[in-house]
């Protein structure tokens, strides 16, 4: 089970298991969606053609890892993106991508 707490993309190490999270093809489909508009379970079951029960359990897990937020209309909640997440991850990326081109031509030696 994923926990907030290892969630965090402000810290200085790779989170594995956000990237595990984001890792599984409908999450990543789920999380593109609602990329481009807020949508409630019903709609992400008509776009994915998974069951609601799997569209819910994945929501709980993006939820959790603060990656989608909720919003009630009537008796529907609608899930919609938390853009700042995947820009703190990209910025980690990006970080990365820096760091390695910056010691590109660095290497240690055998012993």
């Amino acid at each position: 089970m994923y926990h907030p707490s290892l969630m965090s993309v402000t810290s200085d190490v790779l989170p594995v298991e956000l990237l595990r999270l984001l890792a599984d093809p409908l999450r990543a489909r789920i999380v593109e969606l609602l990329a481009r508009e807020s949508l409630c379970t019903c709609h992400l079951v008509e776009e994915t053609g998974a069951s609601q029960t799997n569209i819910s359990n994945h929501l709980r897990l993006l939820r959790d890892a603060e990656l989608v937020s909720t919003q009630p209309h009537g008796r529907y909640t609608y899930y919609r993106l938390r853009p700042q997440a995947l820009r703190a991850l990209a910025d980690l990326l990006a970080g990365l991508a820096d760091t390695a081109e910056e010691h590109a031509q660095l290497r240690r030696s055998c012993p």
